[in-house]
């Protein structure tokens, strides 16, 4: 007995814990994640979350296909005469319309994380802080990527044929894609300022609705009144509406690509570090 006790005594002795102590301060940590590594991983949990609540796909499935729907057949034959002829028209913009009104759901993720508590844990990992919000993000782009092949796979079966073929599909949605990235931007800033995904959601169809409905999505501005025009040429989704518009059609609308790449230049510059300084406060 007394021979055991000796040994678990020498075990534990100070010499021992020094050499143990010793051993851990020399082995190799392992590296640091880089920031492209977390971002990617933050987004691969946003899909994660799509695929366990499905039911995230509905507004950009059936909302998007039912919108297509009412605006072609309800007003086409009144704007342009015909619905195949107004599907021409009309399908680059209500996708830019979805897809836009979609981007408010980044904010309410981040709100939602909030309320449970996960965002505190994520705020103390030692990884690029950035990180977080950008996987947001690129989570997203998923959402927005899905939404628009489902309204350009029924656009064909309506009748819709873009002159611009499978480049100009490509190139359109790209685009479309880069500045949604950049306008969500906005509104992860809300859900880290507003204190419920309800207000979150309050502000942002605020936004949203007058933004999308107020542009060339629809119509031409030129039947606009003069006062009207003047808003609606200069707004943003106008511009983005206007580039995947021509993009799909063929065309290369340099100007209204350049207006796009620099309203999304724009919002990321403004919102991107007042997100960012928002996320190290909270």
């Amino acid at each position: 007995m007394s021979t055991a006790t000796s040994t678990e005594n020498k075990d534990l002795s100070p010499v021992s814990t020094e050499s143990l102590a010793a051993l851990l301060v020399t082995r190799e940590r392992p590296p640091w994640p880089s920031a492209l590594s977390t971002s990617l991983t933050f987004g691969w949990r946003a899909i994660l979350k799509i695929k366990h609540v499905p039911e995230q796909l509905f507004d950009v499935t059936a909302f998007p296909i039912m919108n297509l729907l009412m605006f072609t057949y309800l007003f086409g034959g009144a704007l342009a005469g015909s619905p195949s002829d107004y599907i021409q028209f009309v399908l680059p913009g209500i996708l830019v319309m979805s897809v836009v009104m979609i981007t408010m759901y980044t904010g309410v993720s981040v709100n939602i994380d909030i309320e449970k508590g996960v965002f505190d844990r994520i705020r103390s990992l030692p990884i690029w802080r950035p990180s977080a919000m950008v996987g947001y993000l690129l989570g997203d782009a998923l959402r927005y990527t899905i939404a628009s092949v489902v309204m350009l796979s029924v656009g064909l079966l309506l009748g819709y044929r873009p002159d611009g073929g499978f480049v100009g599909v490509v190139a359109g949605i790209a685009l479309l894609l880069l500045f949604s990235f950049a306008f969500s931007w906005i509104w992860t800033m809300f859900g880290l300022m507003l204190r419920t995904e309800k207000s979150v959601m309050s502000v942002s169809m605020m936004v949203i609705f007058p933004l999308t409905f107020l542009s060339n999505v629809f119509v031409d501005p030129r039947t606009m009144p003069g006062w009207l025009q003047a808003f609606v040429n200069n707004s943003p989704i106008t511009h983005l509406a206007s580039a995947v518009r021509g993009l799909m059609a063929g065309d290369w609308p340099g100007v209204e690509i350049a207006w796009t790449l620099g309203w999304a230049g724009l919002f990321l510059l403004v919102f991107g570090p007042v997100t960012m300084r928002l996320y190290n406060r909270k």
